[in-house]
């Protein structure tokens, strides 16, 4: 009985301690998967995004260049798990997350990254004995036009498309899973700049079976596949000086022309419209000469009034800017004020006046400014006169007092007229004032001296 109950108690120990390993095994188990397994497109951690490829995994044939597309069934040894997945770091945004091409957003400073995260044991995979990652000795590829090498065990090929539509050479990099990446780990593959990705990698599984003392072995090629794109997220382009090099605001006035700039940002929707000023039945008129597209490095160096458009399809902005080349004041003022060019010319002909960089002043502005500068002439002219004197009043009765026609107030009358022609016309008057008085004077001494005369005669 106490055997029993001892057996019983040691039974029940080992039982609790299997299932609490059991239970910790689930739980590794489940940190190791999870990502893997999320069933949505994209996982953000922290700062962290990724996007998860998925359901892009296919039986591709035997030795048939990776080319075939069979379902994966039940009787397929690849049926019911996975090699792995592959993720992107560092968009700013996806969009059309439920298409087959996703479009990634970057912004400036952003890197975006691919990695490849192997759940799997290449040496005794879905945990079973015998399934294995083959060397693949005569391997090639039909899509990407790989010829008959040595993938070794899985080659990761990657190939980009430029804005041009143009395919580069892809990137082969063979013996992937067996050199590049460990179970549970999440292998950098590559970094992004903008444009079309296709990413494939091909890889031979084989399966032995042992019956008596004769080993089978079977071989099956599995695919996987999946393309995305990278665009930048603004919806800027940046016009240059032709002749200066030197960055162009908004509403920018040159005599050189300017050439566009993009700073890679090659996927833009651009368009320009080039205005000039025409000799019409009701004088000066605006023309349109041309409404084109445009790209990257375009020059304009003909007179007129350009407005570019920009428009990022992918995000739905659009960003305008307008600059002037020549060196028309009222083209200027049409750019700069948003008036109309009647509008401008009415105001020309009422006497306004065009700055050099557009802006119009008009004729109550002028003489606004006439009359600012009239007074600062008069306070100028106020300092540069001798101040009044500050003596006491008895010294000032002493001295001498200058003999003037304006009763010793020609000082203030000067300061009151606030300009030279007054002050001219007052020393005039002055001398004219002097000169009559002494001619008066020689006059009465010629009569005094002629009645003198007769008088002596007498």
């Amino acid at each position: 009985m106490n055997i029993t109950k001892k057996f019983s108690r040691i039974a029940a120990a080992l039982t609790a301690a299997v299932m609490a390993l059991a239970m910790s095994a689930v739980a590794v188990n489940a940190q190791e998967i999870s990502p893997a397994q999320n069933e949505s497109a994209s996982e953000s951690s922290g700062n962290l995004q990724r996007f998860y490829f998925d359901k892009n995994l296919v039986n591709a044939g035997l030795d048939t260049g990776f080319s075939e597309k069979n379902d994966i069934d039940k009787d397929d040894p690849h049926f019911g798990w996975e090699l792995g997945k592959f993720n992107l770091t560092g968009h700013t945004r996806v969009t059309e997350e439920n298409t087959d091409n996703p479009v990634f957003l970057k912004n400036v400073g952003d890197t975006l990254t691919l990695w490849f995260k192997l759940d799997q044991d290449i040496d005794r995979l879905d945990g079973v004995d015998g399934l294995t990652i083959s060397e693949d000795a005569n391997g090639y590829d039909q899509y990407f036009g790989i010829k008959e090498t040595n993938f070794k065990k899985g080659a990761l090929i990657i190939r980009h498309s430029d804005y041009r539509n143009k395919d580069q050479e892809p990137v082969i990099y063979t013996d992937y899973l067996n050199s590049k990446a460990k179970k549970g780990s999440n292998t950098k593959v590559e970094i992004f700049e903008e444009g079309d990705y296709e990413v494939a990698l091909d890889y031979e599984v084989e399966r032995k079976t042992n019956f008596l003392f004769i080993t089978n072995a079977e071989y099956f090629n599995y695919r996987v596949f999946f393309k995305f794109s990278v665009r930048n997220g603004n919806c800027m382009v940046y016009p240059f000086d032709a002749s200066t090099k030197e960055e162009l605001p908004n509403n920018a006035i040159t005599p050189n022309g300017f050439y566009l700039d993009l700073a890679k940002s090659r996927y833009l929707d651009i368009d320009i419209k080039r205005e000039v000023l025409l000799n019409g039945e009701d004088g000066l008129t605006e023309d349109v000469r041309f409404n084109t597209v445009a790209k990257d490095g375009d020059k304009y160096l003909s007179e007129g009034i350009y407005t570019i458009s920009v428009r990022n399809k992918y995000t739905g902005q659009e960003t305008q800017k307008k600059i002037y080349v020549g060196n028309d004041n009222l083209l200027k003022a049409y750019m700069t004020t948003g008036l109309s060019i009647k509008e401008i010319q009415d105001k020309v002909a009422k006497g306004a006046q065009i700055n050099d960089d557009g802006t119009i002043v008009t004729v109550s502005e002028t003489a606004l400014a006439s009359k600012e500068n009239s007074q600062n002439n008069i306070t100028e002219l106020s300092k540069a006169l001798p101040k009044a004197s500050t003596e006491p009043a008895s010294d000032i009765n002493k001295k001498e007092t200058p003999s003037d026609p304006f009763g010793g107030n020609l000082f203030y009358l000067l300061i009151a007229c606030g300009s030279i022609p007054m002050i001219i016309a007052v020393i005039t008057m002055i001398v004219v004032f002097k000169g009559g008085k002494n001619k008066k004077e020689k006059a009465s001494a010629g009569v005094k001296a002629a009645r003198n005369s007769k008088k002596k005669k007498n």
